[in-house]
């Protein structure tokens, strides 16, 4: 898969599967409680990427090593918690309003990175943050102004991606993806099966009557192999082959597709003012990642290059 237009329509279709599966967890979690969900969800994903490894990339077994396991455990923390958020939130939430809200962590990572990494803040991104939190105001509250139980819990999620893509950047380039991801994966597996053992009937997931509901057997086999193992996948692999703006644009309509896909199988109608918060939101993640001062920079050096070939 040599050309970008090839790798767009793959990351496209990765964006388009996890704006999809805010309803296909709805509908699961219904019948299955959320971190026992999330617990099946990501054993499965897990062993999926270990018996990729071990089949394909046999070599990289000798890379698992303890820096290797810290650094995925501590990644895996925040990814686990913001699932389990995202999940709970799910149960008092809306699937497009909890898209839209998980879409804030795109522009919560400058934010965080100034904080952590101590990466400079493009003013973009400010004006993206102002946007977005306009945006969420406009989109959660309801006619008595006050925030839904599930639209906190979801936007905690959008905290804690943002944490989880922040500190990857911080320890990713340092070994391989498949075996961080692997270890990340099998944290958050190994944490919920703790939280559901203590607080959920966690029997339910060894429960074959439970697992052969058509709405739970669907939603673990989208969300474990399509949206977790394989999407990470394609995105590790094909990332790089085009650019960082373009992978931008193509996530942030992750929150659009789970709209789309409430109206279309659920009839969910969001309100003028919540449409209008919801492009707000969508607005700030653009302006959060394109590189606005890049291209003025480039355009001003082009006109200057222009003026001197007229002078």
């Amino acid at each position: 898969m040599k050309k970008p237009w090839m790798a767009d329509i793959a990351l496209l279709f990765v964006a388009f599967i996890w704006g999809t599966t805010f309803l296909v967890v709805q509908q699961a979690i219904s019948s299955l409680p959320p971190n026992t969900f999330n617990a099946v969800r990501f054993t499965i994903a897990a062993l999926f990427l270990f018996v990729f490894q071990i089949t394909i990339y046999r070599g990289q077994i000798r890379q698992w090593r303890r820096p290797l396991l810290i650094a995925g455990a501590i990644i895996g923390f925040w990814l686990c918690l913001g699932y389990a958020l995202q999940t709970v939130g799910l149960l008092y939430t809306t699937p497009s309003k909890a898209g839209f809200i998980t879409g804030l962590s795109v522009v919560l990572v400058p934010l965080f990175s100034f904080l952590i990494l101590r990466d400079r803040v493009k003013p973009a991104a400010v004006v993206g943050v102002i946007l977005a939190a306009i945006g969420l105001y406009l989109l959660t509250q309801n006619q008595s102004f006050s925030f839904n139980l599930g639209d906190v819990l979801v936007f905690g999620c959008a905290i804690s991606f943002a944490m989880q893509i922040v500190i990857t950047g911080k320890y990713a380039p340092r070994f391989p993806a498949l075996p961080l991801a692997i270890v990340q994966l099998t944290t958050v597996a190994a944490m919920s099966w703790l939280y559901a053992f203590f607080f959920e009937d966690y029997w339910l997931a060894f429960d074959p009557q439970v697992l052969l509901i058509p709405e739970v057997a669907f939603g673990l086999v989208i969300t474990s192999i399509f949206a977790t193992a394989l999407a990470f996948l394609i995105q590790t692999a094909l990332q790089k082959r085009t650019s960082s703006t373009r992978v931008a644009l193509i996530f942030a309509l992750e929150p659009v597709f789970a709209a789309l896909t409430s109206y279309v199988f659920i009839h969910e109608v969001l309100s003028g003012r919540q449409l209008f918060g919801c492009m707000l939101i969508l607005v700030g993640m653009l302006l959060a990642e394109l590189p606005i001062k890049e291209w003025l920079a480039k355009t001003r050096k082009q006109q200057e290059g222009h003026n001197k070939h007229t002078a």
